[in-house]
Order: C-alpha cells, then structure tokens, then sequence
C-alpha cells in the first residue's frame, strides 16, 4: 500500500480477476496501452466489471491472461470520446503498479479530491432514500483534469445537495459498474455506466493541490473558489456506454 499512499489526489486500488483479454488501446513515445476488464467482487457477492488501461511494461509480455489474479494501483481518469457533435465521457483506471495480491486489503477502494464542477442532482426513490449525483473535477498534472461522476447516499447525500460549483472536496469510496437500458434506433440495449459510489465526504483543506505523478510530487497553491471554476466544457454529462 506504500505506493497507492505516495499517489495524492487521485488513488485507486483494486483487486480482482481479468475477465476479458488485454486489447490494443493506443501507443504514447513507442510505449504501447491496453484495455483490460478486471471484475472485482463485492461483499454481497455481486461483482464490477472495471475498465483498466495497462503498459505494456506492466503486462510481463503479455502473460496475463484471464482468469488471472491480479492486483493494481492507479488513478481514475477520464477523457471525452466524440461521436460526431456530441461527446462521450469515457472512464477509465489508469494502472501505475501490479503489487503482490493481499488479501486482508480492501479489493475496491478509492479516494480523491477534486472540485464539485456541476450542481448536485439530488433526490429521493420510491421507498424515500436520499440519492445525489455529483461531478467531481480532479486535478491532474500539466493542466489536465479528470471529471468523475459520483454517486452519494443517505445523510451524506442530504450534505451534498447544498454544495456549490467550485467547492473543493476528499471522498472516498468504490467504483463501482452499473447496467441500463437504452433505446438505440428503435431497439433497446444494454449498457454500462461507471462511478464512484461514496462511503465518506468531506471538505478539504483549502491550501494545496496534492497533485503527484508516479513518484514526483508537483505542489501548487490550490485555487480560490471566487477566482477559478474547473471548465465543465471538457466534459460531457454523459456517462461512458459499454455494450
């Protein structure tokens, strides 16, 4: 866990299984990414089937296969995929380590700090449990940032309903997958949406971006809310859609 501890604002750890095989994604200076899908089990015995993104350097030539155990750290990131004029927000944890499987640790955890960059959707179901959606921007190094959706539950979800865009927060919780349906030209499918389902809420202390990358910490002052709002523009309010 010492290197999920050194990763800042952005820290994912998982444990699972590969369900599907490792795809060629893309390549960045001659080193080349796959998409891996891990499914990670729950307490109910439910499971998430999570997309990674994984270096080749991290794939021990391409030995793992599915079926395989594996364990990884990393940061949930997002990017906008255009399908014409319209954008797609696209999920995905990008993998900077595959420690030793432990199986005393949490297999699904994840906790982050970002700024609420939309206004909280909040609302009761049928049965009066309080739900509220929210969109975390998460800083990233270089000017980037990552747009998470979040989605909290009871007392915690009562708090956030009064929160405002530009309000700087530490959650922590899982990430989680989730099926719906979808009309596509006259015929429904299936689809999967992923979020983080919170477990804890807070503000943060107003002071400094933790911001680190593999093991260089970059710290800069954290912005006032009266003079920088995260920009919305670079993400879609649109979930990613798997079939």
């Amino acid at each position: 866990m010492k290197y999920y501890e050194s990763m800042g604002n952005n820290k994912v750890y998982l444990r699972g299984e590969i369900c599907e095989p490792p795809v060629y994604s893309h390549n960045v200076y001659g080193e080349s990414f796959y998409s891996v899908k891990l499914k990670v089990m729950r307490l109910s015995e439910t499971f998430d089937t999570i997309p990674l993104t994984v270096s080749e350097r991290l794939l021990n030539d391409g030995n793992v296969k599915v079926g395989d155990a594996v364990t990884v750290c990393g940061q949930f990131r997002s990017y906008n995929r255009f399908d014409g004029e319209r954008a797609r927000l696209i999920l995905s944890v990008f993998v900077r380590d595959m420690p030793d499987n432990d199986i005393t640790v949490n297999p699904n955890s994840v906790d982050l700090s970002g700024y609420v960059c939309k206004p909280p959707i909040y609302r009761t179901t049928p049965f009066g449990r309080e739900i509220c959606d929210i969109l975390l921007a998460v800083n990233r190094c270089y000017g980037k940032s990552d747009y998470i959706p979040c989605i909290i539950w009871g007392r915690n979800a009562r708090f956030c309903k009064s929160l405002n865009v530009g309000d700087r927060i530490k959650i922590s919780g899982r990430i989680q997958s989730r099926e719906y349906s979808k009309m596509v030209n006259d015929t429904t499918v299936t689809k999967t949406a992923y979020e983080v389902s919170v477990g804890k809420i807070c503000y943060a202390e107003d002071d400094i971006d933790d911001i680190r990358d593999d093991s260089e910490q970059i710290d800069t002052p954290a912005p006032k809310h009266n003079g920088w709002r995260p920009s919305c523009t670079a993400a879609s309010c649109d979930q990613n859609d798997e079939e």
